[in-house]
This record gives C-alpha cells, sequence and structure tokens, in this order.
C-alpha cells in the first residue's frame, strides 16, 4: 500500500500586455515544513494571463506526480493560486466557456486524479514565490532565452508569513461536487477537444467566465485579470517616452502583409471555397491579378520573405510575387482556408437550401462547424493564431507577405483588434486585395491596411 504524501501547489502565470510576453511559475512546497520541494518557470510567447495561469497550474501538478511517481492515489495536493477564475472553474463552481480555457483545464484535470487535488484561492501577496518565477520567466524571455532553475533568486523572496502546516484541508471527493453545476463543468471538460495545451494563443473574445448557482457573484470579464496584473518593470528616469507614456524602444515590428490569393472559377460565383474542396487554380483573371500583385511588391520593395498556403491558388499567387522579388516560397499549414466540409463547392443560398438548420447555427456561434465534419471558426482561430506566433517569432522586425485566404486574414485582422468572431461578418475582403498587421515586442497589434485594391487598377 502506497505511502500517503501531501505537497502544496502553488502557481501563477503573467502577460505583459494581455495579451502579450507571457510566463508562469509554479512551486511544490513541504506543508510541514514549508521548505520548496521542486520549481517550474517556462517563457510561452505571446499568451493572456489565464492562458499563463493555467499553463502555471498544469505544470505545479505535474511537477508534483514527478516527485512522487509511485505515491499513486495516496498524493494529495492542495492548490493555491491568486487566480479565481482558475481556482473556481477547477473546483467546478465556474463554467468554463472560453475555447481557450477548455483544452488547459482538461489537460490540468487529467494529470491526477480529481479526487487528490483540492483548491484555495489565495491574495497575490501570499503568492510571491510563483509570481517571482513567472517573472523570472518573462524576463528571461524579453532577453530571448529560457528560464533557468540555477539562476533563480525567487526562493529568497518566498514570503515569511508561509507557516508550515502537518495537514492538508480534507480530501471529501471530486472538487466542487458541493457546488450547484459541478457536473455539468466536469461535463465540459470531459467534451474539451483534446488535451494538448494551445501554445501562445490570443483571446477568443466572447461569453465571460459566468459562476454557477452559489458561486461567488464577482465572476471576471472573458479577458480574465486586470491587464496590470504582471506589469513589467519600470524603466530608469532616463528612458525617453513614447506614444502615451513611458516604454522602452520596441524596435521594428513584424510585419505581416496578407496577400489574398487571385481569383478561381469559384471565385466571382461567391461559392465555398475551403481546404476540403477541390484545391482550383487561378483563373486567367487571377494569374492578372497575382501579376499586378508582383508589380506592385516590387516597386514597393519592402517584401523580405513570403510564406504561402499550401493551397494551389495561394501556392501560384505567391509564386507570381516570388519569381518578380526573386525570393523564395515557404509554406504553412497554418494559413490554409477553413474545411468548409459538406458546403465546399455550393453558393449561400445553395448551403440555405440543403442545410439551413446547420448554416443557422453556424452563423450564431463560432464553435460549430459546417455539415459534414468541417472546421469551426473557434478551430480555425486556434491554428492560425498558433501560425502568427510563429512567423512573428521567426521574422521579428521583418516585413513578410503572406499569401492566404479570406478567413485566415479575417482572423488575424480580428484578433489584432480584439473583436468579436462575428466580426468576421462585418469585413469585405476582394481577391488579390492586401491587408497589412504589425506585431511589437511586447505583444501589441496594429492593423495598417485593411482590402486595399489599389494595385489592381
Amino acid at each position: 500500500m502506497s505511502v500517503a504524501r501531501q505537497v502544496v501547489v502553488e502557481a501563477d502565470g503573467g502577460s505583459r500586455g494581455n495579451p502579450g510576453p507571457a510566463g508562469y511559475g509554479a512551486v511544490v512546497i513541504d506543508p510541514a515544513t514549508g521548505e520548496p520541494l521542486a520549481e517550474a518557470a517556462e517563457y510561452i510567447g505571446v499568451a493572456t494571463n489565464n492562458v499563463a495561469e493555467y499553463r502555471g497550474l498544469i505544470a505545479g501538478l505535474t511537477a508534483a506526480k514527478a516527485l512522487f511517481p509511485d505515491a499513486g492515489d495516496a498524493l494529495r495536493v492542495h492548490v493555491r493560486m491568486d487566480s479565481k477564475l482558475v481556482v473556481e472553474q477547477m473546483s467546478g463552481r465556474w463554467k468554463i466557456k472560453h475555447p481557450d480555457m477548455k483544452p488547459l483545464a482538461a489537460r490540468a484535470a487529467a494529470i491526477l486524479p480529481p479526487s487528490s487535488v483540492t483548491y484555495e484561492w489565495i491574495p497575490r501577496a501570499q503568492n510571491k514565490h510563483a509570481d517571482r518565477l513567472a517573472n523570472e520567466a518573462m524576463d528571461a524571455g524579453r532577453d530571448g532565452r529560457q528560464w533557468e532553475a540555477s539562476a533563480s533568486t525567487a526562493a529568497l523572496d518566498a514570503p515569511s508569513a508561509r507557516t508550515p502546516s502537518t495537514t492538508l484541508p480534507p480530501v471529501q471527493g471530486p472538487p466542487g461536487d458541493q457546488a450547484a453545476g459541478a457536473a455539468r463543468a466536469r461535463a465540459a471538460l470531459a467534451a474539451a477537444r483534446g488535451a494538448a495545451a494551445p501554445e501562445g494563443l490570443f483571446p477568443m473574445p466572447g461569453e465571460a467566465e459566468t459562476p454557477e448557482a452559489g458561486a461567488a457573484a464577482e465572476a471576471p470579464e472573458a479577458g480574465g485579470e486586470p491587464t496590470d496584473a504582471h506589469p513589467a518593470p519600470q524603466q530608469s528616469a532616463g528612458t525617453p517616452q513614447t506614444g502615451w507614456g513611458s516604454a522602452p524602444d520596441l524596435g521594428a515590428p513584424a510585419t505581416l502583409v496578407l496577400l489574398r490569393h487571385g481569383e478561381t472559377a469559384l471565385t466571382p460565383e461567391k461559392r465555398f471555397s475551403g481546404s476540403g474542396g477541390t484545391d482550383p487554380e487561378l483563373s486567367a483573371v487571377g494569374r492578372g491579378q497575382a501579376e499586378r500583385a508582383a508589380e506592385h511588391f516590387a516597386a514597393l520593395g519592402t517584401v523580405q520573405e513570403i510564406v504561402s498556403s499550401p493551397l494551389r491558388r495561394c501556392r501560384e499567387t505567391a509564386a507570381a510575387v516570388a519569381a518578380r522579388l526573386g525570393l523564395a516560397v515557404r509554406i504553412d499549414e497554418g494559413l490554409r482556408e477553413t474545411d468548409f466540409g459538406a458546403w465546399e463547392g455550393l453558393t449561400f443560398g445553395e448551403v440555405r437550401e440543403r442545410y439551413g438548420d446547420d448554416l443557422t447555427a453556424w452563423l450564431a456561434s463560432p464553435d460549430t462547424a459546417p455539415t459534414g465534419g468541417g472546421e469551426s471558426f473557434a478551430e480555425v482561430a486556434e491554428r492560425v493564431a498558433a501560425a502568427r506566433d510563429r512567423l512573428v517569432a521567426r521574422y521579428a522586425g521583418r516585413t513578410v507577405l503572406l499569401v492566404t485566404h479570406v478567413t485566415p486574414i479575417k482572423t488575424l485582422v480580428r484578433l489584432a483588434l480584439g473583436a468579436p468572431p462575428e466580426a468576421l461578418f462585418r469585413m469585405e475582403l476582394s481577391a488579390a486585395s492586401v491587408s497589412t498587421v504589425a506585431y511589437y515586442g511586447d505583444g501589441n497589434a496594429s492593423v495598417r491596411l485593411l482590402n486595399d485594391t489599389s494595385h489592381l487598377r
């Protein structure tokens, strides 16, 4: 029979920008002595506070399990965090509605048996060790490196108020069973898509995370914790002012120039043409549009790299520009168009006639996929945001032409603006049009151009 082991996990995460450069920290503590047994921290790129906090929880639970691999069900972990959102959601008292949070919560819940883990909210002042670790991770990311345990001083700044305890709060079954709605919360976890945590994602604006009946009344907005929860270190008095306030010199942004591919035979008929259909080539009109786009970028002389969707119409458009600029074309699978399932090749009217209820549901929710196993807009946003994060990190300070499709371009613009999913239906995006978004080192984005077709006239 395994010997019962008890540990405390304190975890935190932060984002300097929300979303912005983010990191997490976690420490496993011996409750009898108050001594740290293990530390974990990591810079995770551009993310929100809530994503970073969940990543900290996952790291803390993983570290606790690794310390006592043979403890099995005898391991008891008491989690202490200053994120009310994470504590209430993992305790089952608040619903998990945000699409970025569901897979993270599911991953955290799968590390240890639910009956082995309890959760407690604590003030930030009592979570200084994990907070220091998270800030060390963000500082490391700012300097272009990863956090190293050997260089950490977080333990030296741990709160002196931490008092040892020989016992943890009693574990009485799965967390949140005593709160109304816990079963529904656990069902949401079980239904989450997969268990892998999305890294470096911008938030999907949407419904606020609201408490179940009987929970505390102050449910946070969808953005979660305040954006100043983990501010960047203060600058010296001699630092010049930038914009509206004192800020570091962020340098040249990564500028993504977004070129929609030229027309295909399906474009003027306004038919659904995604990644699950026939992969059409450019029409004669589309080839002409690609050549005019190539002339335009050659005259500007600003494009330094070209990245394309794998679909043929984008590769052909990119090839025309690359031939004029003398550049190679890289392919990124994340830039492909939405898979529209059974709607591929149909007009909007034909879809309305054949799949009316499915179309209505799709228009009403970003989590609804087209008929026949297509992709939801929420799923597209996840992979497009991941592609964006890869490209921004790879091409920091450079101007990159992305040759892609309607949904990826609208998604990048929507996320940069912090607009809700329904904003996708509020943008016009013509064939071979140009849009531009710049991404700065602090995680902020600036939309500079949308649907410019002046080069086609």
